[in-house]
C-alpha cells in the first residue's frame, strides 16, 4: 500500500472506479459501442470525455482530501492569509483552456461529421406519427424516382402487451421491437435521411448506428449512416410522442447491395401490382363475411390503440365507436372521417395508407362489431 496519505487516496478512487467500471459492464449499462464508424468515434469521445472528467475529479478532490487531512486545526495549522497570485491565477486560467481544447477538437470532428450528408447513394424520407413510421424510397444511385414506400407497424401481438385481466401471452424475443415492414438498405453505402413528422415530435433512434434525430412537424431534418455490416438492427422513438409511444418500434435491415437492389426492383412491382389490384377491387363486391374478417384485421392494426378492441376508447381522450353516432350514423359521414381524418384532433387520414378494400372492410367492421349492428356492407367502390 502507498505510504502517503495523497497516494493511499488516489489508489482507493482508481480502484473504486476501476471496480465500478467492471460492474457496469457485467450489467451492460455501459455505452454501446455500435457497428458504424460514426458511433466508433462517438464511442471513442465518450470514454475520452469521462477519462478526462475522472481525472480531473481524481486529483481536484485528492487535493482537497489531503488538505483537509494534513492541514485540519487540531494538528496546529492554521489558515493562510494571501490573495492576488497572479501565477495561481494564471496556471488555473492556461489549464482548463488546454483541456477545453483537447475535448473540443475530437467531438467538433465527430459532430461534423455526423452532420455532413453529402454524397450519399441512397435517401430515404421518414415520417413519424402516432404511431407508427413511414418510409419513401426517393432515389438511388441514378433511379431519382424510386416511388416506393410503405408503413411500418409494431408487430408484437398484442395479446403480449394488452394483459387485460391479467391473461397475457408470454413475451417474444424481440418484444415491442418487431415491426411488420423493416426499414431496408444497402451494406456499405452512404444513406441520406430526411426526417419530419405529420402530428406531434418524435425522435428516429437507432442506438447501434449512434444517431437520433427528431421529427418535427413542418420540418425537414438530416441524418445519415453507412453500415458496414448486413443484419438487423432495432431502435425506437425517443421522444415522448403521446399514448402509445412505447409502441413505435424501429427495425433496420442491412442488405448486400445486389440483394438489395433486387428487393428494391421487387418493391416497385409489388407496388404496381398492389395499384392493379385496388382499380380491379372497385369492380368487385365483397361478402359481409369478407368484410368483417378483413376489418377486424385492419382495425386491430391501426385502429384499436386509440379506440380500444372493444370499441370502447379511453374516455375523455379517444372516443369509443360502439354506439357512437359515426358508426351508427350515415355510411358517407363514416366513410369520410376515416379516409380524410378529422383536423384538430389525433384521428388520421387513412385515405393514402390503406387500399380501398381495406378502407371498405374496416367502415363495415366498425359499423357491424360491438353490437352495433347497422347492417351496412361497405364495398371499395363505395370509398373511392
Amino acid at each position: 500500500m502507498p505510504s502517503s496519505p495523497a497516494l493511499r487516496l488516489t489508489a482507493v478512487l482508481l480502484g473504486t472506479i476501476a471496480y465500478c467500471g467492471n460492474a457496469f459492464a457485467e450489467m451492460q449499462m455501459d455505452l454501446t459501442k455500435g457497428v458504424t464508424e460514426i458511433s466508433n468515434q462517438v464511442y471513442d469521445v465518450h470514454f475520452l470525455m469521462l477519462a478526462i472528467c475522472t481525472a480531473i475529479a481524481v486529483v481536484v478532490f485528492g487535493v482537497m482530501f489531503v488538505s483537509i487531512l494534513k492541514h485540519r486545526k487540531s494538528q496546529g495549522h492554521e489558515a493562510a492569509q494571501f490573495h492576488e497570485s497572479t501565477l495561481v491565477e494564471v496556471i488555473w486560467t492556461i489549464i482548463p483552456f488546454i483541456i477545453l481544447i483537447v475535448m473540443a477538437v475530437p467531438a467538433t470532428k465527430a459532430l461534423i461529421a455526423m452532420e455532413d450528408t453529402s454524397n450519399s447513394e441512397l435517401t430515404v424520407k421518414i415520417t413519424g406519427s402516432q404511431w407508427k413510421w413511414h418510409y419513401e424510397y426517393l432515389s438511388y444511385e441514378d433511379q431519382n424516382d424510386v416511388d416506393v414506400g410503405f408503413f411500418s407497424l409494431l408487430s408484437t401481438p398484442r395479446e403480449q402487451y394488452d394483459e387485460l385481466d391479467g391473461a397475457g401471452a408470454p413475451k417474444g424475443e424481440n418484444y415491442l421491437l418487431e415491426v411488420d415492414k423493416p426499414l431496408v438498405i444497402p451494406v456499405n453505402q452512404k444513406v441520406r435521411f430526411l426526417l419530419t413528422s405529420d402530428d406531434v415530435i418524435h425522435a428516429w433512434w437507432v442506438p447501434e448506428f449512434a444517431i437520433k434525430r427528431d421529427t418535427v412537424p413542418g420540418f425537414i431534418n438530416e441524418l445519415w449512416v453507412n453500415v458496414p455490416k448486413t443484419g438487423i438492427y432495432r431502435g425506437q422513438c425517443a421522444e415522448l410522442c403521446g399514448k402509445d409511444h412505447g409502441f413505435m418500434p424501429i427495425v433496420v435491415e442491412v442488405k448486400e447491395q445486389a440483394e438489395f437492389k433486387t428487393w428494391l426492383a421487387a418493391q416497385q412491382d409489388a407496388k404496381a401490382e398492389a395499384e392493379a389490384a385496388a382499380a380491379a377491387s372497385l369492380t368487385k363486391d365483397m361478402s359481409m363475411d369478407e368484410l368483417m374478417a378483413q376489418g377486424e384485421q385492419v382495425y386491430n392494426a391501426r385502429c384499436a390503440a386509440c379506440h380500444q378492441v372493444n370499441g370502447q376508447g379511453l374516455p375523455g381522450v379517444f372516443p369509443g365507436l360502439k354506439d357512437s353516432p359515426i358508426a351508427i350514423g350515415p355510411v358517407a359521414d363514416h366513410i369520410n372521417i376515416v379516409k380524410d381524418g378529422k383536423a384538430g384532433t389525433s384521428m388520421q387520414a387513412f385515405g393514402g395508407q390503406l387500399t380501398p378494400s381495406e378502407l371498405a372492410s374496416v367502415v363495415t367492421y366498425e359499423r357491424n362489431a360491438w353490437e352495433n349492428n347497422t347492417g351496412d356492407v361497405v364495398q371499395p367502390r363505395d370509398v373511392q
